[in-house]
């Protein structure tokens, strides 16, 4: 039992929330009505869960030996011993080959995008993760075939508006990661992660900056563009935009006054304003458009 734990520990589920970028043409693009778009929706959710899972079993096991280092990182699974590297590498591959097989019962477009997300990860995992501003963008790449594996993956149209922000968004993200990691780690930021030698927190203070506006500018154009009326029936859609203001504004909050910032998912857990303007955020969408 407490193996199996383990194992699935190191798939980490609590990071599967991410994944529900696939379910954001299903909702935009009124796709809940049909259960057929539903359905492949919710299975493309599934099998890029058990991508996303593969993807980090295959990364401890690369980097049990520098995770052993770092103060929170050396708690995983193969860091501290619990599963080997050995089989860390059989659970990506078992994971990985579910995951496609899961895809393509969605469709085979599907399966290709999420194809390419592995690829994509594989590439990273290897060493494109050192380069500085790549690694930022092929991590952004990532929540963008998640985006299109439920969108054009299933026959849904994508706003062209909703893809721009939302690779805006993943950026914010991922440079407010690598801030974060470079406060907390200080002096020995690149022992543990040796892209983070190459970065400075000006240089970050920017990007998230420019990311951050470009974000907010894109989500506002698209909540006022005619084809987003004309799809949704209203343009009210732009009553949502206080509550991506409020929950950017307090995002940045946590990065630069509270230590926060490294893991979307656990700040949404672990403070309460900001997993409210996101909940505010869902229940003004669905009252508008619904």
């Amino acid at each position: 039992m407490r193996r199996a734990l383990a194992y699935l520990e190191l798939l980490r589920p609590q990071q599967w929330v991410k994944n529900g970028f696939v379910l954001a043409g299903l909702l935009f693009g009124h796709g809940w009505r049909e259960p057929e778009l539903a359905l492949a929706a919710a299975t493309a959710t599934a099998a890029f869960c058990l991508g996303a899972g593969a993807v980090y079993a295959f990364n401890d096991s690369r980097d049990a030996v520098a995770d052993r280092q770092h103060a929170d990182k050396c708690e995983r699974p193969v860091a501290r011993g619990a599963v080997s590297q050995q089989e860390a590498g059989v659970l990506a591959a078992v994971s990985a080959a579910c995951g496609l097989a899961l895809a393509a019962l969605a469709g085979w477009a599907v399966a290709a995008i999420l194809a390419a997300y592995l690829v994509l990860n594989l590439a990273y995992t290897l060493g494109l993760k050192r380069l500085p501003v790549l690694d930022v963008v092929l991590i952004a790449s990532g929540f963008m075939l998640r985006l299109l594996a439920g969108t054009a993956g299933i026959g849904i149209e994508p706003s062209k508006w909703l893809l721009a922000c939302g690779f805006l968004l993943t950026l914010l993200l991922g440079f407010a990661k690598r801030r974060a990691e470079l406060s907390k780690l200080a002096e020995d930021a690149a022992q543990h992660r040796a892209v983070l030698g190459r970065y400075t927190t000006a240089f970050l203070d920017r990007a998230i900056g420019v990311c951050a506006a470009g974000m907010a500018l894109t989500y506002a154009l698209y909540t006022v563009a005619a084809e987003t009326a004309a799809l949704h029936g209203t343009g009210d859609l732009i009553l949502t935009l206080p509550w991506v203001l409020l929950g950017t504004a307090r995002y940045l909050f946590r990065l630069h006054f509270r230590g926060g910032g490294g893991d979307p998912t656990e700040e949404l857990l672990r403070d309460p304003v900001l997993g409210a303007t996101a909940l505010g955020w869902l229940a003004t969408v669905l009252w508008v458009i619904g």
